[in-house]
């Protein structure tokens, strides 16, 4: 099995793919292993969406957060869902769950927040990227719109990074025609 890309790590994609200079400091607390960032100036940031949001605004991509009021509530929206079912499920059937929620959402879709890239499909394909890893042919094309939003963000400039590569081509190897 994959390991999961969490916390520290996820922050620090985060912050190459944004393009910020790096050298933050970031450590986990509690049971949950909550993501903490460690500020010069004043008490340290915790949450994943909170840092991450940070992040955003400090490399003045806000656009990654939603242009209009809409479109934030929905980045919003998934991001809460990254943060209370991707990270809090753990048995085969939360993630079968997740995947088939994914899956109608994304039935008509190229983004999670409709036609625009945003944080939430940042830190959503971080953190599906351990179950995706593992997931069968079959499987891939049971959840084809997943696999379809997966494989393109995975190829969107800067968000794979040292991750693996997720492959979703089905190569046949014989033909049925003699």
């Amino acid at each position: 099995m994959a390991a999961a890309v969490r916390g520290a790590e996820e922050l620090e994609l985060l912050e190459r793919l944004l393009g910020l200079p790096g050298g933050n400091k970031y450590g986990v607390q509690g049971e949950r292993k909550v993501p903490v960032l460690q500020t010069n100036n004043g008490p340290g940031l915790r949450g994943l969406m909170t840092i991450a949001a940070h992040l955003v605004r400090q490399a003045r991509k806000d656009q990654l957060l939603g242009s209009t009021a809409e479109e934030k509530a929905v980045v919003q929206q998934w991001l809460e869902y990254r943060v209370t079912r991707v990270n809090g499920g753990s048995s085969k059937e939360d993630t079968r769950t997740i995947l088939k929620d994914l899956n109608m959402h994304l039935e008509d879709k190229v983004y999670l927040a409709g036609n625009i890239f945003t944080l939430a499909d940042i830190l959503m394909y971080y953190g599906l990227h351990h179950i995706m890893v593992d997931l069968t042919v079959q499987e891939k094309e049971k959840y084809l719109n997943v696999s379809r939003w997966f494989n393109h963000i995975q190829h969107y400039p800067g968000v794979r990074q040292h991750l693996s590569d997720v492959v979703f081509v089905k190569n046949r190897l014989y033909t049925n025609a003699h």
